[in-house]
Parts: C-alpha cells; sequence; structure tokens
C-alpha cells in the first residue's frame, strides 16, 4: 500500500540512504519519526484546545469566524497531505480512492459546521497513515538488515600490500588474496598455481573442488587451505550481493491472491459506497416529512466515514509484508506476499542432499584396517602422506588423525591424478587413494563397494591391503529435528540427489524421509516434482546448486540456501534460506500459516466492526465519532495485529 501516504517515500529513503553507517542510521530514523508525527500532533494540540474552548469555557470570542478559522489551522497540517493525495490520484484516474472519501467527508463536516469532528476524522486516519508507514519501514529494513551476513569486504594487493576495501571498490584487474576459510566477495581468476575451494552451493557436487591457475572462481567459493591469488573478473554490481538486494526491493511486487482481491474489491467497492451516500442526503427528500439537507448529509458522511475501506486496504498488505519481516527476522528471504500464502498450503517438501540437508564438508567417518596391522600407526603413516596435498580429502584425514609426526621420512611422493598418493617410507611402498589406485599396483582386496555407503579411501602397505577409510558429508545437525517438524505440519517429504543412490538413501533413513532418489541429472529432478505436481500437491523444491536451478523454477515454491547457494539458484528461488539451517522450512511454513491466519482476523475484524456501526448509523445511533473508529480505529487495530506477526517466535 505504499501509494497510501505521502510522506513514505520521505521515510523509506532516509532510512536506505545509511545501511552502512549504522549510529546514523538510528539517528536519521529517529528524526524522520518525530518529522512524520509532527503534523499529527500540531493538529492534535489545537483540537484538544478547540474542544476545551467549546465544551470547558464560557466565551464570546469563539465563535462564527474565529471558531471556523481555529479549526481549519488544526485541520491544515493532517488534511492538506491527504486531499492532494486525493487530487493527485483524481489527475491520475483513480478518482474514487480513499483519499477521496476522506476529503468528501471531512470537507462535509467543515460544511455543516461539524468542525472538531472534520478535523478529528482527518487526524485518526493520518495517524493511522503513519504507523502503517513506519511498520512498512521498519519491515523493509528487517529485511536488508539480511544482507549484512553477505561478504562486502575484500582484501586486494596494492604494490604486493594487502589493503581490506569495500567490495564495491574493487575494480576488474584487481587482485584478491583469499585466506584459508575467508569467503569470495565477487567473481574472478585464480592466479596461484592451485588452490581447493568448497563449492557444494554453486555445483551440488559432494566433493569440493581443486582449481588450477587460469580456472574460473566464483562469488560463495570457501577457499579451504592456503592462501590464493584471485584476479577480479566481474563488477560488484553484477556480483550476488547485488542481486540479492534488487530482489529485496522488489519483495513486494508479487501480490497474495487476498491482497489482489481486496485491491480489486475496493475499486468497486468504493464508488457505490459514494453513489450510496449521495442517495442518502438526497432521497429521503422524497420519502420524509420534515426533511432537512443539513441531518441528513450529516448521516451520509457518518456512512462515508464508515464504509471507507481503509482499514482493510492498509492492514492487509501490510500483514502480508509483517510476514515477510516476520520471515527476515528469523533469516528468511521471501521475495512475495504470494508465496506466503503458497507456503502456508504446502503439502510436499522436495529437498537435494549436498549443502540442504547435509553440512557440503567432509569428515571421516569409519576406519577399517585389517588386524594384522597397528591402526595407530598406519593412521600416523597415512596423516603423513596426506599432508603432502591439499585436498579436501587430506585436510578431513588430518583433523581426524591430529598433529602430523614429522620424524617420518617419506621420499618419492607422488601424487597420481585420478587415483590418489603414492610414497615411500623405510623401502617400503605406502598406497592411499581409491581402489583404482589399488588395482593399477596390483593390490588384491576384499571390499564390497556396494555396501559402503560413503567415500571410500583405500590404504596399502608394503604391497598388502591395510583397509579402508570412509569419508563423508556430514548431515546437518538440525536435519532430523527438520523433518520431524514437517511431518508434524503434515508435509510430506522426498529427496531427490545426484549422489548416487546408496548415500542418499543412507541419508533418508537416518532423517525419516519418506521418499529417497539418487543418482539423478537435473532434468531428472524437474521429472520427479513434474509427478508430484500432477498428483495436484503443493510442492515446495529446496536446493543449493546451479544444478537445482531448473526444479526450483518449476516448483510451486522454490526455496534456496542463501548462505553459500550460487546465483542462479537464489535468483530463480522465491524464498531464500540465510543462514543454510533446513530448520528454516518449517519456520517459513508456520510464518505463511501465521500470515494468512492474521490477514483473516484482519478482514473479519473490518467487516464485523464497519457492519455493526452501519447498522447503528443506518438507526441514527452513530455519530461521526463511532465513524471515526470503525474506520481508523479498526485500521489501526489491523495494523497492530499485522504488526504483532514480526514479535512472534517462530522455533
Amino acid at each position: 500500500m505504499d501509494e497510501c501516504c505521502s510522506t513514505k517515500p520521505k521515510q523509506e529513503h532516509n532510512h536506505e540512504g545509511h545501511d552502512h553507517d549504522h549510529d546514523h542510521s538510528h539517528e536519521i530514523q529517529d528524526q524522520s519519526t518525530y518529522n512524520l508525527f509532527l503534523p499529527a500532533i500540531i493538529s492534535f494540540v489545537l483540537l484538544l484546545v478547540g474542544i476545551g474552548l467549546d465544551n470547558f469555557t464560557d466565551n464570546d470570542w469563539f465563535k462564527g469566524w474565529a471558531r471556523l478559522v481555529w479549526y481549519l489551522v488544526a485541520y491544515i497540517p493532517v488534511g492538506i497531505p491527504v486531499l492532494k493525495e486525493a487530487y493527485e490520484s483524481i489527475i491520475h484516474g483513480d478518482i474514487f480512492s480513499e483519499f477521496f472519501l476522506m476529503g468528501i467527508a471531512t470537507v462535509g463536516a467543515f460544511a455543516i459546521g461539524e468542525y472538531p469532528e472534520g478535523v478529528a476524522v482527518m487526524l485518526f486516519y493520518s495517524v493511522g497513515e503513519v504507523f502503517q508507514a513506519m511498520a512498512v519501514t521498519k519491515a523493509k529494513s528487517n529485511i536488508k538488515s539480511l544482507l549484512d551476513q553477505r561478504p562486502d569486504e575484500v582484501t586486494v594487493l596494492e604494490n604486493g600490500k594487502p589493503k581490506v576495501v569495500k567490495a564495491v571498490d574493487a575494480k576488474i584487474g584487481d587482485i584478491i588474496q583469499l585466506k584459508s576459510g575467508e569467503k569470495l566477495g565477487l567473481d574472478g581468476e585464480l592466479l596461484s598455481d592451485k588452490a581447493s575451494f568448497n563449492t557444494s552451493a554453486l555445483t551440488g557436487e559432494s566433493m569440493p573442488d581443486t582449481k588450477i591457475k587460469g580456472e574460473k572462481i566464483l562469488a560463495g567459493m570457501i577457499n579451504l587451505n592456503t592462501v590464493s591469488q584471485i584476479k577480479v573478473t566481474a563488477s560488484f554490481k553484477d556480483s550476488k550481493l547485488s542481486k540479492i538486494l534488487e530482489l529485496v526491493q522488489n519483495a513486494t511486487s508479487q501480490k497474495a491472491p487476498t491482497e489482489l482481491f481486496i485491491r480489486k474489491f475496493a475499486k468497486i467497492y468504493t464508488p457505490i459506497v459514494v453513489f450510496l451516500a449521495i442517495g442518502i442526503t438526497l432521497l429521503p427528500y422524497f420519502f420524509v416529512e420534515n426533511y432537512q439537507f443539513k441531518e441528513w448529509l450529516y448521516k451520509a458522511l457518518v456512512f462515508l466515514v464508515i464504509s471507507c475501506p481503509c482499514a482493510l486496504v492498509i492492514s492487509i498488505p501490510l500483514g502480508y509484508f509483517g510476514g515477510i519481516g516476520a520471515g527476515s527476522r528469523n533469516g528468511i528471504l521471501i521475495k512475495g506476499s504470494n508465496f506466503l500464502d503458497i507456503l502456508a498450503n504446502i503439502q510436499n517438501v522436495v529437498m537435494d542432499k549436498t549443502g540442504t540437508m547435509t553440512e557440503g564438508v567432509f569428515k571421516v567417518q569409519e576406519v577399517h584396517f585389517n588386524e594384522e596391522f597397528n591402526q595407530d600407526k598406519i593412521l600416523k603413516l597415512v596423516n603423513a602422506l596426506e599432508s603432502q596435498s591439499t585436498h579436501p580429502v587430506a585436510t578431513a584425514i588430518h583433523e581426524f588423525a591430529g598433529e602430523v609426526d614429522h620424524s617420518i621420512q617419506l621420499v618419492n611422493v607422488e601424487e597420481i591424478a585420478g587415483h590418489g598418493l603414492k610414497a615411500d617410507i623405510h623401502e617400503k611402498e605406502l598406497l592411499i587413494g581409491n581402489l583404482k589406485l589399488m588395482k593399477k599396483f596390483n593390490i588384491s582386496y576384499d571390499v564390497n563397494i556396494e555396501k559402503i555407503v560413503y567415500t571410500l579411501i583405500a590404504v596399502a602397505y608394503d604391497k598388502k591391503f591395510v583397509g579402508y577409510l570412509t569419508i563423508a558429508d556430514s548431515i546437518k545437525e538440525d536435519a532430523q529435528l527438520t523433518i520431524k517438524k514437517l511431518k508434524s505440519l503434515g508435509v510430506k517429504t522426498t529427496m531427490l540427489s545426484g549422489d548416487k543412490i546408496s548415500v542418499v538413501k543412507f541419508v533418508a533413513n537416518e532423517l525419516g524421509i519418506e521418499n529417497a532418489y539418487g543418482d539423478l541429472l537435473p532434468e531428472d529432478k524437474v521429472n520427479k516434482v513434474k509427478v508430484l505436481k500432477a498428483k495436484n500437491q503443493t510442492v515446495a523444491f529446496v536446493g543449493d546448486g546451479v544444478n537445482d536451478a531448473p526444479v526450483v523454477a518449476l516448483s510451486d515454491v522454490g526455496i534456496a540456501m542463501g548462505g553459500l547457494g550460487s546465483d542462479a539458484t537464489i535468483e530463480t528461488a522465491d524464498i531464500v534460506i540465510q543462514d543454510d539451517r533446513p530448520s528454516k522450512i518449517p519456520m517459513a511454513i508456520n510464518i505463511g500459516k501465521q500470515t494468512k491466519k492474521i490477514v483473516w482476523q484482519n478482514i473479519t475484524l473490518a467487516f464485523v466492526v464497519k457492519a455493526i456501526v452501519l447498522i447503528l448509523g443506518a438507526g441514527g445511533l452513530a455519530t461521526m465519532w463511532e465513524a471515526v473508529f470503525a474506520d481508523v480505529g479498526v485500521a489501526l487495530l489491523a495494523i497492530l495485529n499485522a504488526v504483532r506477526i514480526q514479535r512472534m517466535k517462530f522455533n
């Protein structure tokens, strides 16, 4: 409802202009809030004084022109902006806006001498508009605060010296120094000879990727090992951060069906109300004895104020904005109110495995060495040889085995591409790698690979097969709780993954996921979702890699893991989970359900109260003051109810 209040654009501009200067931002926000309320404060004080002079003093001067001028002065601060909006709406072809209704009602009240009522109606209407502006601004502020969690600074090398600069200031061609564990903020080209990156979020693959000099490195990749140098190949405005900001700014462009219906309803309803008010004023002349124009005009004005759809037109969009704000407060970016409605009706959540329900970080799971070998001794040898590699598997083994024993003398160390590592220790050969490495050196083994659900690292020493370690991507801490909560909400779960079926089935069984499918290409995932949708199920798909973008687009609502998620998936997705925690999936569904509940509470409240006051008005029992409550009072109650969702706890 951005057009409802003429002061809102200024408020939003003030807030947005200081995103990176938090202390100054609060100063500006406080000042803007004061400025927003200042016209209402002036009108309120003048109105109270006027009512006091009318009712509690005995004077001769506060009559006639003096009284009119006093209330006109009280009316101007709150009335002129609304009358201006009504005029501009008429120029743009929207004659029967709520501004027009409030203008007619208040000007009419002045015309029949009901000055206090005219000021009061406009005053409370303006206060309602200010509260709405503040609530919307707060919701937008909550959403934008998500961006602070993303990398917006980079370390640039200037004359060989590192300097931290804002990513927006980095230029194409600059050299970025990326330390171990750091996330890259801009796309670039690797200048170092070799580096390993956690790319699971970008590729959907389980194994991290070792890049060599000249290869492209994308924003969102995390450096796993040595300090690396990357040449910037894309400007900040083309980065993921900028794309997310653009999505935030457009978050309210997607309207929920309820919201669209109310807007269409208001466009039809408002002119009907105006013509009925004209009828209330003039038609009794033909049917009522002792017809008094002033009396029936007053009743028509009461009817206009009661009938104003302000409470609906303001509170319903604000209810959805409250849902968007509640999501942002919990690290969930919801790109439009229509997706809140879809979330409330989700029947099946389909999810990827790697990076969605698992960490995307490898860890040693099991060690199976033959009894004739000393496990501790072999692990020390394995750790010593793996320390010669920058591969993420080596990192996982090092984290498991502990400090490297540097007294171990390794000679003829060799990395065999696609196979593993080889070295000699005291003239005995040590091999560490996959089973292809064992075959290459004619090492016989008795491992049934079909029964192993993890990545297998085979070890041979002195021409004998020692055994193997299994390395796997660990399940996220809150993944099991996620599935439990989804089931409690009556939502079915399905896992789709490109990993081998044994791994997918194992993870699905651990989590309690009902259906699981592995060895899938992106088009296979699309076909699986099509089958579910053909059964008239409302489907949400949760993914994080580029290969998930097609199925995210196909689903009723696409959810992306945004902490490390790819640009393509985040841009395609309708909802972005900022911290990659799967437990935010049922939370998002719950937010959708609560938002829908609050929206319908507001609709019911508005219609019931207005109907009661209209009946009282028809019987001559409702005055302009009751009409003010029916319109502005209900609007304020609905706004407070809508804002309430942002304070709810969704655990």
